[in-house]
């Protein structure tokens, strides 16, 4: 699912959940997605969101949880495009 079609479907509950940009758009500042356990839920899972509750984005067969124990969170991917841009 594009970003904008999440936000368009599941905006007003992102944020009434306090769901924060690092919990959905970020990943490793070096690694970029294959670092897995530095994205964000939304950069790595590549099916549509069917649902947002407060500790969990649901997807058809996935559920990605926030606020995983020891968690370390990258950098917004948008931040990492502009790393590469100077490469």
């Amino acid at each position: 699912m594009p970003t904008n079609c999440f936000l368009a479907s599941f905006g007003a509950e992102t944020h009434r959940f306090g769901l924060k940009a690092p919990e959905l758009f970020v990943v490793h500042p070096d690694h970029g997605s294959l670092r897995v356990d530095y994205c964000g839920v939304l950069m790595v899972v590549s099916e549509p969101a069917r649902g947002v509750e407060a500790q969990r984005i649901l997807f058809e067969r996935l559920t990605g949880y926030r606020n995983k124990q020891g968690q370390q969170w990258g950098i917004p991917v948008w931040e990492f495009a502009k790393k590469g841009a100077g490469r």
